[in-house]
């Protein structure tokens, strides 16, 4: 495994480290906050976690493309908008660490839409390792009853948003991981909490908002951040697999904070969550591909194989952001979905 593909794994797994905790805490605090309260103080919490990290790089051309406008609208309003609201619903009607495991349904959202819409190679490996998530979460939650029925479905309703999100978001390009969740933190957040007030009355004390805050400046500020900067290099497909490992983290926080009880069944699924990892992580897709000339904006290196440009006095393995230009280039080697490999396959 390449160091850089490692990075972005590490990048995935501490995005979902830290959201894994919100479900829980959500959980704790929905009762002095309504649904769209909480959904706005989140992600407000976010924006405020990147806002000292927004004002540098990105590309200010990229960012006016009609094309990166329109997607970073739609993950604002399925990802940062619809999505978190339907999850508070189905929190408010089911157990904290069912809904934490239903969750998993995103992975297979995410898979679909972007094999179907998004030209994201997926090797049967991958979608071996979708599949096991998938069943992961259905062991793991099959003891506590699934809750509600209308509970998973407003879950299920929010995993196809998130779906749609992550796709998108892998694609946005001119923004900095930084930039892009101030944006969703800031419009998602501020709509929901408008609506909140006018739907809900807001009463909570100061305290409570605070909490709200700080969840969403770690759970979704720093998450989404460090999420967009290993979708972009490993595919919204690999990198929501690994974000999937964030329901045992939440159901772990709702069974030793919330008193939710634990069985047997729940802890055997954790093997069935490895190996879908162990997938994932041993996949490897190579062949002969072009690339076109192209313009962007992300987080690279200049030992990758297509970043060849110079900058006087910095080392090749440090990674960093700007605007550059790629030439006509033709070549084989291992590689991800990521923002230089959505091309077509036989």
């Amino acid at each position: 495994m390449h160091r850089g593909r490692g990075v972005a794994i590490f990048w995935c797994l501490a995005a979902a480290a830290l959201f894994g905790a919100s479900t829980p805490a959500s959980k704790a605090l929905l009762p002095g906050l309504g649904p769209l309260s909480l959904a706005g103080l989140l992600y407000l919490g976010a924006a405020v976690a990147v806002l000292p990290f927004s004002f540098r790089g990105g590309s200010r051309a990229l960012r006016r493309r009609p094309r990166n406008i329109l997607m970073l609208l739609g993950a604002v309003i399925f990802g940062g908008g619809l999505g978190p609201v339907l999850l508070l619903l189905g929190l408010s009607r089911a157990p904290a660490a069912s809904v934490a495991l239903w969750l998993n349904l995103e992975t297979v959202a995410t898979a679909v839409l972007a094999f179907a819409f998004f030209r994201e190679h997926l090797d049967r490996k991958t979608w071996a390792a979708a599949f096991l998530v998938v069943a992961a979460g259905v062991l793991l939650a099959a003891p506590s009853g699934f809750g509600s029925a209308s509970g998973a479905v407003l879950v299920a309703l929010a995993c196809l948003c998130w779906g749609l999100d992550n796709n998108l978001t892998a694609l946005v390009d001119g923004f900095t991981p930084a930039q892009t969740t101030f944006v969703k933190g800031i419009v998602a957040g501020g709509a929901n909490l408008s609506l909140a007030f006018l739907i809900e009355g807001v009463d909570a004390a100061p305290a409570r908002w605070a909490s709200a805050l700080g969840v969403g400046a770690l759970s979704y500020g720093v998450s989404i951040a460090l999420y967009i900067r290993g979708a972009q290099h490993l595919g919204a497909t690999r990198s929501q697999i690994l974000f999937s490992t964030s329901p045992f983290l939440g159901s772990i926080l709702a069974w030793t904070c919330l008193g939710e009880a634990v069985l047997p069944a729940q802890l055997a699924a954790a093997g069935v969550m490895l190996a879908a990892l162990w997938l994932l992580l041993s996949a490897r897709h190579e062949h002969d591909h072009a690339h076109d000339a192209l313009l962007h904006t992300h987080d690279h290196r200049h030992d990758d194989g297509h970043h060849h440009h110079v900058h006087p006095g910095l080392p090749a393995g440090i990674r960093h952001t700007h605007e550059h230009p790629h030439e006509p280039l033709a070549h084989a080697h291992p590689h991800e979905p990521d923002l230089h490999h959505r091309h077509d396959h036989d």
